[in-house]
């Protein structure tokens, strides 16, 4: 993680979390998920869940470069659920997935929580599982688009913190 920071999200980062976000979804996500999947995947996201969950309490932990702009991120919500954790693609390979549910971790601990869970993509997956997340079962649902049903998975995930 050498050039990058963790810190708490402020109101500031929100457009560069919205950017970062979509990138994410619409160019890595490419890599294991269809085109047809990653557009309807692309336009359920909001920005406004951010502003949400931080009026809510979530944790939401920055992952952010030199220059401090957001390169990755992670939602924890109260209950232990791990929201969302997104990294740009310009970003992946440095560590910032598993340094963020390590953050998160310490932030759940802190609050004590017995249990860690989310619902991971397919490229989170192996991430999660690095940072001790067991593989409970493969997700499969279907996404509302354009009148219709996309089909899509992802994978339920938990990590214990007794």
């Amino acid at each position: 993680m050498a050039g990058y920071m963790i810190r708490a999200f402020v109101p500031a980062d929100a457009e560069a979390i919205a950017a970062l976000t979509l990138t994410a979804i619409r160019q890595t996500a490419l890599q294991a998920y269809s085109p047809e999947q990653v557009t309807a995947w692309s336009a359920r996201y909001s920005p406004a869940r951010l502003f949400e969950g931080a009026a809510r309490g979530d944790v939401i932990l920055v992952a952010a470069d030199e220059d401090d702009r957001p390169a990755a991120y992670a939602v924890l919500e109260a209950d232990g659920h791990l929201d969302m954790l997104f990294c740009h693609p310009d970003h992946t390979g440095h560590g910032l997935g598993l340094g963020l549910l390590n953050e998160a971790e310490v932030a759940a601990r802190a609050v004590g929580a017995e249990r860690l869970y989310t619902e991971a993509s397919e490229l989170a997956r192996p991430v999660f599982a690095r940072a001790g997340y067991a593989l409970l079962h493969r997700r499969d649902f279907t996404i509302p688009y354009e009148g219709g049903e996309v089909a899509i998975h992802n994978y339920a995930m938990e990590k214990r913190l007794g």
